[in-house]
């Protein structure tokens, strides 16, 4: 009986000590990566998908951003269903006009590539796709990334390519699960076709971040205050500071000028769709207040850029409720 209660001790003893360790460890890490950033540069990620499902003009609001609130970082999905509705039948018209104007304005562009993308259901496929066995779909997957990087390799509003968006997420949206390796082979692929960058994301609170932020050039995160499930209703990461995404970043040894936030949130989590949730319980996760409050949280990650995730919510906001407090208050960052 004694000698259970010594191991007992023991172990507790061994626990403790860890505790400390990794206090000690984490303090030592966000004193030794802060560094104040008052000038983060912020940008939006636009989905002409998104901005059509809340019955808008698509082109009217990328218009209305570049213009009005005069945003310098977009970053654009490419999404497979659009582009390839049937196979080997493509349309990059909307892709091609986006970027066209944004050259116009000397936007730099993120352009997405792969099978996930930004916006539920994460997985945006044609439906000739779902007719293929999984290894002729991920074949057909690859050559999508091939023919979007040639088309867009020489224009000059393409900053960078992102290549998937939260490529090992397997449990958030309607996505086949993806491999190091076939990520990887992904990477080759653009690699070998031009020189520009590449960013690779990863969920800045459901993730480790490895092995993605090994992967690629620059590690963009996704960054959420106030989520929604539907068995607690919605939850505020209240107890996570601005160091825990720099120690993250640190332990891994990326330098700061090669992380971004891909995902800054500025639109509500919704518990239903966005037009199905009532008016009033959008503005319980999102609104001017707290869209500074998320914006001046970013800056203290010192990371070096922040893009919005909800442009086109501000703007149905201001369109079609008469409510310009949101657009107005993500003005002032831009």
């Amino acid at each position: 009986m004694k000698q259970q209660l010594n191991i007992k001790q023991l172990i507790i003893t061994i626990i403790i000590v860890l505790l400390v360790i990794f206090v000690i460890t984490y303090i030592i890490l966000a004193v030794q990566t802060h560094e104040a950033n008052p000038k983060m540069n912020y940008g939006i990620t636009f989905s002409k998908k998104f901005s059509s499902h809340l019955k808008l003009n698509w082109r009217e609001n990328y218009q209305a951003i570049l213009d009005d609130l005069k945003v310098k970082y977009i970053r654009i999905p490419t999404y497979w269903e659009d582009i390839e509705p049937a196979q080997d039948q493509y349309d990059f018209s909307a892709i091609d006009w986006q970027l066209d104007e944004a050259k116009k304005r000397d936007v730099k562009i993120i352009l997405v590539v792969g099978r996930r993308q930004p916006r539920w259901p994460e997985c945006h496929e044609p439906d000739w796709v779902n007719q293929l066995n999984p290894a002729d779909a991920r074949a057909r997957a690859r050559k999508n990334i091939r023919v979007v990087v040639e088309r867009y390799k020489d224009h000059p509003a393409v900053e960078m390519w992102q290549v998937e968006n939260e490529p090992f997420l397997d449990f958030f949206g309607e996505c086949p699960q993806m491999t190091k390796k076939e990520l990887q082979e992904e990477i080759d692929i653009v690699r070998a076709l031009d020189d520009r960058p590449i960013l690779l994301t990863d969920s800045g609170e459901l993730s480790s971040w490895y092995p993605v932020i090994k992967m690629g050039d620059y590690f963009g995160t996704t960054l959420y205050r106030i989520t929604y499930n539907k068995y607690i209703g919605y939850w505020e990461y209240f107890f996570l500071p601005p160091s825990f995404y720099r120690v993250k970043a640190a332990i891994f040894g990326k330098e700061e000028q090669n992380l971004l936030i891909a995902e800054l949130q500025a639109e509500p989590w919704f518990p239903y769709g966005p037009l199905e949730t009532p008016i009033d319980i959008h503005y319980h996760s999102m609104n001017a207040r707290q869209l500074i409050k998320n914006a001046e949280y970013a800056k203290k990650t010192n990371f070096a850029r922040a893009y919005f995730w909800g442009a086109e919510w501000w703007y149905w906001l201001k369109t079609v409720h008469n409510d310009a407090s949101v657009w107005q208050a993500a003005k002032q960052y831009f």
